[in-house]
């Protein structure tokens, strides 16, 4: 659901493929399981209890509620997904249940249409959104974003690459992303003006757009489509999961951070700040992020509104 300094790269033949502001990660959609269906963390997350300093920043009308109403899209294996048994799982999620313990709360973890959260959370239907936003200066105009995460965006296309697909020059090619994502934003405002400068074929539909993620994956494995493009996490899971079928392409691009969002304003921000960084300081974060394999995107400091684009 990527990396702050707006800048592009040169394609081979001339275009230019921007990895900068657009080329963001973004996040999940809702409804479905991972693609092979359960997910296989490995390892077990320490007991978490409450810090009594940051429960005493929880506004009362969410303490007195004793929850925290938290908004996932759970199409976005391995952040956030639905196992074989319909059950909500994934590193967001674990990571939701970490905070809220840690502010004297319990989770209450609920299944949205990704581009439904920050509507949600302005109108107080969710307290916070943990579906791998991206934090950026357009989405902290309107809502608050703590950042826990760091993502790129990375391409996928099917095992042994058979159409000679090159990472730096995706002009004409079929590419599936998820609606509502910084990826499919890229490829309207950046990758297709970039293409039609060259003088190039653009990307057919400026995308074809999947309101799942797991849908995203469905349509490269089929052959509908010629590439995926998705968050880094997503895009490895995505690989393990359809058991060899899908292959990377190119490297990594722009990471940057993914931000839990929280009301614009609200006391409940830096409480959650206080608890995410408290779950690094006593090793409950590496423990959630190794679990599910994605340890690569730790950080070592959460901040409030960290966007640099």
């Amino acid at each position: 659901m990527t990396v702050r300094n707006p800048r592009t790269r040169l394609f081979a033949a001339g275009a230019v493929l921007a990895t900068g502001s657009l080329l963001l990660t973004a996040c999940g959609s809702s409804g479905s399981s991972s693609p092979s269906g359960a997910a296989s963390p490995s390892g077990s997350v320490q007991a978490v209890t409450a810090d009594a300093s940051l429960a005493a920043l929880v506004p009362a009308d969410v303490k007195s509620s004793g929850k925290l109403v938290v908004a996932v899209d759970a199409s976005y294996a391995p952040n956030e997904f639905k196992d074989d048994k319909g059950n909500i799982v994934g590193m967001d999620v674990d990571l939701a249940n970490a905070v809220a313990k840690k502010l004297g709360l319990t989770a209450d973890v609920q299944n949205s249409p990704f581009t439904a959260i920050i509507p949600g959370i302005s109108a107080k239907k969710f307290q916070l959104g943990m579906s791998s936003f991206t934090d950026t200066k357009e989405r902290e105009q309107t809502v608050d974003m703590v950042t826990y995460f760091t993502a790129g965006t990375s391409s996928a296309v099917k095992k042994g690459n058979p159409e000679k697909v090159s990472a730096d020059d995706l002009c004409g090619k079929k590419i599936a992303v998820q609606t509502g994502t910084t990826q499919a934003d890229a490829i309207k405002d950046t990758i297709n003006p970039a293409c039609a400068k060259a003088g190039k074929a653009t990307v057919p539909n400026d995308g074809d757009k999947f309101d799942l993620q797991t849908d995203v994956t469905t349509a490269l494995v089929s052959g509908r489509d010629q590439v995926m493009m998705a968050d880094s996490p997503v895009i490895d899971y995505a690989i393990k999961q359809t058991n060899g079928q899908l292959e990377k392409l190119g490297g990594t691009t722009d990471s940057a951070p993914y931000g839990v969002v929280v009301a614009k304003g609200s006391d409940l921000t830096k409480a959650v700040q206080g608890a995410i960084q408290a779950l690094i300081a006593d090793g409950t974060y590496k423990s959630i992020l190794s679990k599910w394999g994605v340890e690569a995107g730790a950080v070592d400091k959460s901040v409030i509104n960290g966007a640099t684009s």
